[in-house]
Parts: C-alpha cells; structure tokens; sequence
C-alpha cells in the first residue's frame, strides 16, 4: 500500500517522434493521473463487493465490445467468441459479505486518467485511457443524472468546430443504468497532439457507477472495430491528419511517475528493447500463444491474451483459472460465482507470463489483493475465472499484469510489446 501523496502521477505525451522502434525521450506534456479507489482497504483486507462491481463492468464493458465486434467485423471474432447476457449489481446481496470490511481508501492505481481538452475554444475534461475499448465519449451540459453532478460538460453550442451527427450511443454497465448520448464530431486535443473532426459521444444520461469517480469521460484506445461509433479512435486519425508521425503509444502504469506516451516509446522508463508480439485480427490488443507459470512452472499454455489498461485485474476462463490455482499451493475457491481464488498469504505465488520470450514476473503486492476477511490467514488472488464471451481460450490482462512491465502498442506494426521497467 501506499499513502495519498502518491495518487498523483504523470502522463508524459510527445507529439513528435521518429520511429514505431524505441526512441529517444523528447519533450512531452505533464498531466496528473487520477485514480478511483481500489480492491483492497486500507487495513489490507479484499474488498469483496467492490470486486465484485469490477467484476461486472469488466463483463458488460466487454459484453458491448463483442457486440460492437459482430457488428463491424465478424469474420475476426476469436473461435467461440458470444455475446453474453448483460450482468446486473445487486448492492443487497453483495452487502452481506463484507459487513465486517473496513471503509476502502483511495490508494490503489486502478485507473489510468489525465486530461484532454474538447472543442473551439477547448473544454478541459479528465479522461481514462482504455486499451480495452475504442469510443470516445464525455458528458454533455443537458446531462441532469446525478453522476454529471461533479463533471465537467460539452456544450456544443460553444465550440465553433462541433458538428452534430445522426444517430445515439449507449453501453450498458449492469447498474440498472446506462451512458448514452448524441453523437459529435469537433476538434479533440491531448497534450498538443489534434484530431480534427474526430468522432464521440456528448451523453446526456451517465450511469450511477460513475458517481463517485473523479473522470469524466472514456478514450477508447483499441482498434477501429470495437467502436459503437465505427469511426477511427483518436491515435488512428491524428496519425492521418499528420499530429503524430506513428500510431503508437507506450504505457507505464505505476504506483509513481506513469504516463502514457503518444508517438513511440519512452525509451527512459524501461531498459533494453522491448519484445514485440503481433496482434491477432479480434480487434483487441489480442496476442497469442501464451503461458502462465506458477513458481517457474508451466500452469497453463497455448491461450490467447488480451492486453487491456480499462480492467482492474486478471480474468481468464473459468476451467482455465481452476487449472491455474492447482497449481498455486494450499489455493481453494472463494466466491465460486465471481471466480475468486484464496491462498495462504505467507506464501503468495510468483506468477509470470510468457509469449515465448521473457517470462515476465507479476510480484507479490500486484498478485495479491488482500486478506480474505479481516482474521484469516487467506488472500485472494488478482486471476479470477470468468466466462467474458472473448474466445474459448482468451484471457484478459488488466493493470495487475500491465504494472509489472512497459507496455508498447503499436498500430502501425499490429503489436504489443513489453520491456523491463527502468
């Protein structure tokens, strides 16, 4: 864990750069990071209903984009990918196990934000960079739900670049809400690097999940074909327009200094070269043949693998993660329906992945999400087994894989890349 002072961090964002290869560092734009509270409290222990949330955004986020994926591409939806029914949040009933939990704190990096500004004359929003998803979408000022309350607003009427375009947006988060909106077209900026005429989604109603955290609004990452909007995502049309030379980003998420680097990569946040991987064609940043192990050895082997900032953890599927945990010591079950696994917190696995190349090493505090209740001698790990509708042998992972390494993603070359952190 770590205290407040460290919930802010910085996305450094450079307009200009040479190569999709690793390049020199140049001079970027500093942006706070922001961050919503996490899965474990500040006295150590898992913060059960609050993963469970998780669980179910991740579900319906990805619910959407399999829908999003059958319609613009379904030729490139992995073998036994579907579209799963729409999972709802029951605050009852996921009340009753976590009575005796402590309030969470605010200290875990779980969300990947800094701001980008929208409109003629520009309106400031904080914005969450999804490698998971492809739209873009913020609030708009007739937005009257409670959770605009706090959050900054597009007004069309005030940008003299704003276009209105046919046609709404929606995605469903399984709180009995929903985002919805017009869709726009207007001049859209991060860190000095525009996109013209770039498509997104002004919403009018905001659902109650986003209340309580600090973004307003979502920057889709991923390709052109899990877009609700079916329109090119912002790296892909400011590559077009000429504000950046490659269609490529780098990522280092970290307790201090992250940042997101649009252009290339920061050759100062990690050393040697990174190993690149390519993409399969699902429209996610989808690698595969990989290889989970558990204490240097192989659990599982052969799987696909999708690499997504916007997902709290790990998930993979429900038999796969089982054959996981038998090989974790001492692991058993702990919420069979969400696909959360205990083990003996004196003696946290060292779990990798593999593509290949490096075996590269999850360490302890990310695999660990926290004493199972406040007196046990359990913790719960960050693999969960869940059935997303992905693919017969897809897995996802999120931040608890990503903080670990650099990631580099790379339109250009259809890749994914890792390097060791600096």
């Amino acid at each position: 864990m770590f205290s407040k002072s460290a919930l802010v961090a910085t996305v450094a964002l450079a307009a200009i750069l040479s190569s999709a290869t690793p390049v020199d560092r140049e001079q970027g734009t500093l942006i706070p990071f922001a961050k919503r509270s996490g899965l474990t409290t500040e006295d150590g222990v898992f913060d059960h209903e609050k993963a469970i949330q998780s669980t179910i955004y991740t579900h319906n986020k990805h619910r959407h984009n399999m829908i999003n994926l059958q319609k613009n591409d379904p030729d490139n939806m992995s073998e036994g990918a579907s579209i799963r029914p729409l999972r709802t949040y029951d605050s009852a009933a996921t009340h009753k196990r976590r009575q005796a939990e402590s309030t969470i704190d605010e200290k875990n990096d779980l969300e990947w934000a800094g701001l980008i500004s929208v409109g003629t004359p520009g309106t400031n929003f904080l914005i969450d960079f999804d490698t998971g998803s492809a739209d873009l979408w913020i609030p708009c000022s007739n937005c009257t739900d409670a959770a605009c309350d706090t959050k900054h607003k597009y007004l069309a009427a005030a940008s003299s670049t704003s276009q209105a375009k046919t046609g709404t947006f929606s995605i469903q988060y399984g709180d009995q809400s929903s985002v919805s909106g017009p869709i726009f077209t207007d001049t859209v900026t991060v860190a000095g690097i525009t996109s013209n005429n770039q498509y997104f989604s002004a919403v009018s109603t905001l659902s109650d999940k986003f209340e309580s955290d600090p973004i307003d609004g979502i920057l889709g990452m991923g390709y052109q074909t899990l877009a609700s909007l079916g329109q090119p995502p912002f790296v892909n049309q400011a590559k077009t327009q000429g504000s950046i030379k490659n269609a490529v980003f780098g990522m280092k998420l970290s307790k201090v200094g992250s940042e997101l680097y649009l252009g290339g990569t920061d050759t100062s946040q990690y050393s040697g070269q990174i190993e690149y991987h390519p993409v399969t064609g699902s429209g996610f940043w989808q690698i595969p043949n990989a290889t989970a192990l558990v204490d240097g050895k192989t659990a599982n082997s052969g799987f696909q693998t999708i690499i997504d900032s916007g997902t709290t953890i790990m998930y993979g599927p429900t038999d796969a993660v089982a054959s996981f945990y038998k090989s974790v010591p001492g692991a058993s079950i702990f919420d069979e329906q969400n696909g959360y696994y205990q083990f003996p917190c004196d003696s946290v696995p060292t779990v990798a992945f593999s593509w290949g190349g490096n075996a590269w090493t999850i360490s302890p505090d990310n695999f660990n999400l926290g004493h199972a209740d406040p007196t046990s001698s359990s913790c719960i790990g960050a693999l969960a087994g869940q059935d997303l509708g992905l693919g017969s042998d897809v897995w996802l992972l999120g931040d608890s894989f990503m903080k670990n390494v650099y990631s580099a993603f790379s339109f250009d070359q259809n890749s994914v890349g890792f390097a060791k952190l600096s």
